[in-house]
């Protein structure tokens, strides 16, 4: 082992059997280190990875830096895991990062959450076009029935679109009434699905589509009785936000933001929302205190000590 491809094959075998890492983490992991070897061939640096110190690292961050703060940010994490890994196995006797301070700020957006109102708009878009239908036949008609359960376990869960995807039917509680996420990490959370109209969206569909999901196990499929994608969810969510004519750019996301969101406003402590979305530390959760305006006003409305006196009362 010389080269840094060569230590990236390493890598990630260590990450896949030793770390137990998500598929999608490592392949992040296997694109950004590419990325790099691409960058050392061009601007003429050695690709031995016993050799990359810190001028050649500088140079690859100025080579990035017009990519979004985040995208650089997991660049520079996959690298530093890399060479970290490196450093332990003894294959290099200076970690480059060691002495590099890396400061990268990440503008903080809040994220766009639904009322419950644009939610109404939504869901009563999508049931009126399923009950338009006179044949229940079509695979057209199948496919809103699949739709209108995708968006009620979207909202119904605050579900992250890559875990819907990838549900298996035998992570489904019986009669609907609870499912096992499979979160980051591979980390395991249940939630409760308490609500009728949920439950029954989701029995409509299964029974439409019992063949393909006996048959790859997974509950959310296709025409092709292939596992939906990613993609697919965020297109169907952009075309019934446009037929429901609301002006709001709306993917997966928005609804686990809004399901957070809308359980803050209703009083419910941020520790049960972090176990509901699977943060790993309620920093992360804490973005909610921000955006939920409606409980701010609330609160401020009825619970200011200047609510206590008027001017009237002390002239």
């Amino acid at each position: 082992m010389n080269t840094l491809i060569e230590a990236k094959e390493s890598f990630i075998l260590h990450c896949k059997f030793e770390k137990g890492l998500s598929t999608k983490t490592i392949k992040a992991y296997s694109s950004d280190i590419n990325q790099f070897d691409s960058f050392l061939t061009l601007e003429k640096f050695s690709n031995k990875f016993n050799e990359i110190d810190k001028v050649t690292l500088k140079s690859f961050l100025q080579f990035i830096s017009t990519k979004k703060p985040k995208t650089i940010k997991r660049k520079i994490a996959t690298l530093k895991a890399l060479f970290n890994f490196l450093e332990f196995e003894d294959e290099i006797l200076i970690n480059p990062f060691r002495k590099m301070r890396i400061q990268i700020k990440e503008s903080k957006k809040l994220p766009c959450v639904l009322n419950i109102s644009d939610v109404k708009v939504i869901f009563k878009t999508v049931s009126q076009i399923r009950d338009s239908f006179l044949s229940k036949e079509s695979y057209t008609y199948k496919a809103i029935v699949r739709d209108m359960a995708v968006l009620e376990l979207l909202f119904a869960t605050g579900i992250r679109v890559s875990e819907l995807c990838n549900l298996k039917y035998n992570n489904i509680g019986s009669n609907f009434s609870s499912i096992i996420i499979k979160g980051k990490g591979d980390k395991e959370r249940i939630v409760q699905i308490c609500n009728k109209e949920t439950k029954h969206a989701l029995q409509e569909y299964n029974k439409l589509f019992k063949a393909a999901i006996l048959q790859n196990g997974y509950f959310f499929n296709n025409r092709l009785n292939m596992p939906i994608s990613d993609q697919s969810v965020r297109l169907m969510i952009r075309k019934y936000t446009l037929i429901s004519g609301l002006n709001k750019k709306i993917t997966p996301h928005t609804f686990r933001h809004t399901f957070a969101t809308l359980l803050l406003e209703e009083g419910v402590g941020l520790i049960y929302i972090q176990h509901l979305l699977g943060h790993s530390s309620i920093m992360t959760t804490q973005i909610y205190t921000h955006v939920s305006q409606v409980k701010q006003k609330q609160i401020l409305r009825t619970k200011h000590p200047r609510k206590k006196f008027s001017l009237e009362e002390i002239m």
